[in-house]
């Protein structure tokens, strides 16, 4: 489903709750649509109507929480409704492209070469295919700052893994279906094991714990072991990036 972006977007109000609001834009995985749900969201927080506690914008939707105590499921629905959303998102948080480095392959990416195979094509065809592209941030969500990443070469849609690991390393790179993701912390996974960035995704201690943002852009680096090292050494260190707007 796209959508001009000067269409007004229906809006679909569902009850989550008694304390929250799910407010659907539409059914599909799209830039588009999913560009629509962060102006809402923007917007939403913007105005910041009475009881609002918090929104988690999703790929085609967001839940938005508040505190029942100081107003109602109708008033918020009301107020969520009336809303301009004509006013791009990143005029509230400004977006980056963010050039991550990535050793893929080896220890650091073990499924590489069977994910070539399935496509037919070599692991080194499968690196620069990902590195060319231009991934969008469409969501974070399922652990801290686990990265919902769009735009994954129709070349590489594969169905995930047929035997789940119970552990996927932290900074992993991963693809299954038609997304890849990036994953700053340790956990269980279905997903294809790619590659490896040595940089720190998550950081409770930075300012912004959160490296990504919905919105943001990631563009993959291909490094070598040494630099791996070199680079997992600087525990401070960030990727380096440009604003988008």
């Amino acid at each position: 489903m796209g959508m001009d972006d000067d269409a007004k977007t229906p809006l679909k109000l569902l009850p989550a709750g008694e304390a929250a609001l799910l407010v659907e834009l539409g059914d599909a995985i799209d830039p588009n649509l999913n560009e629509a749900v962060h102006r809402l969201d923007a917007a939403i927080n913007r105005a910041a109507p009475d009881g609002l506690v918090e929104t988690v914008p999703t790929y085609r939707s967001i839940l938005v929480t508040f505190d029942p105590t100081r107003t109602t499921e109708a008033a918020l629905a009301a107020a969520i409704s009336s809303l301009d959303t004509s006013v791009p998102a990143a005029s509230v948080a400004e977006r980056r492209r963010w050039f991550v480095p990535v050793r893929f392959g080896g220890e650091h990416g073990e499924d590489l070469t069977a994910v070539a195979e399935r496509a037919g094509l070599t692991a080194k065809e499968v690196v620069d295919l990902h590195c060319g592209a231009d991934f969008r941030v469409y969501m974070l969500g399922f652990s801290p700052g686990f990265a919902y990443l769009g735009g994954l070469p129709e070349a590489l849609h594969l169905p995930r893994r047929e035997n789940p690991r119970s552990v996927t390393p932290a900074g992993s790179f991963m693809q299954g279906g038609a997304q890849a993701a990036l994953s700053p912390v340790a956990m269980p996974s279905g997903w294809h094991l790619i590659g490896k960035t040595p940089l720190r995704l998550f950081d409770p201690a930075r300012s912004q714990p959160f490296l990504l943002a919905p919105g943001d852009r990631v563009r993959l680096v291909a490094i070598t072991v040494g630099d791996f090292d070199l680079m997992a050494g600087d525990g401070d260190r960030l990727p380096e990036s440009e604003v988008i707007g």
